[in-house]
């Protein structure tokens, strides 16, 4: 899990944006995943690749590489994405200044949809990582918590929550990669990476419509 776009209200200010996007990808083996990192990495010269730490950020990427990533990723099976995206100028004027109630609370209505969609497994337990966004640990765990008991509460599953950063968990710079290419669609108008793994995609809501 990962998410695009910022939870700033104040669009007066050219860096804010309109949307605000949470990414989910779902797999039944992150291996592909790790895979797919390793594949990009060999593929640049050694001193691109010392630049990098280790991590892979779309945003920072040039063309060659971000074609590399979603080429690479649209060649797996057993891959699904989907996504939430909110139009921040429709939000509930409540949230603006409760942005961590705003972001579990988009990510509930997410997980929802796919438990009660069935859009994965939920017979089997569920390992759920979420890209590290806030540096406090009480606010982390909060999320944590809050997420886990809003789903125990309606549905019978057995899930796992964790928080990671890129360098822990590669996954999730596959789930970075997909989230920026997904913002890139909404806020600004270039379908040109969405369009390459799109086949992926199972559903794009909107919150706040």
């Amino acid at each position: 899990m990962d998410e695009s776009g910022c939870l700033g209200f104040d669009f007066n200010k050219s860096r804010t944006s309109k949307y605000f996007l949470i990414t989910f990808l779902f797999c039944n083996n992150k291996r592909p995943l790790e895979k797919i990192v390793r594949k990009v990495f060999q593929a640049m010269s050694q001193k691109h690749r010392n630049s990098h730490s280790g991590t892979l950020h779309c945003h920072k990427e040039g063309l060659n590489i971000r074609l590399k990533i979603f080429n690479e990723l649209c060649e797996k099976n057993d891959i699904s994405i989907m996504i939430i995206k909110l139009d921040k100028r429709k939000v509930f004027t409540r949230f603006h200044n409760e942005k961590h109630m705003l972001y579990n609370y988009a990510t509930n209505i997410l997980l929802d949809r796919v438990i009660t969609k069935k859009l994965i497994p939920i017979d089997v337990p569920i390992h759920l990582v979420a890209s590290k966004r806030e540096t406090h640990k009480l606010l982390n765990e909060n999320f944590k918590n809050e997420i886990k008991n809003a789903l125990l509460n309606k549905h019978k599953i057995d899930i796992k929550i964790d928080i990671k950063t890129p360098q822990q968990e590669k996954g999730l710079q596959i789930v970075d990669a997909a989230s920026w290419a997904l913002f890139q669609k909404y806020e600004h108008g270039d379908e040109s990476y969405y369009n390459i793994f799109k086949g992926m995609i199972v559903e794009e809501n909107t919150l706040f419509e």
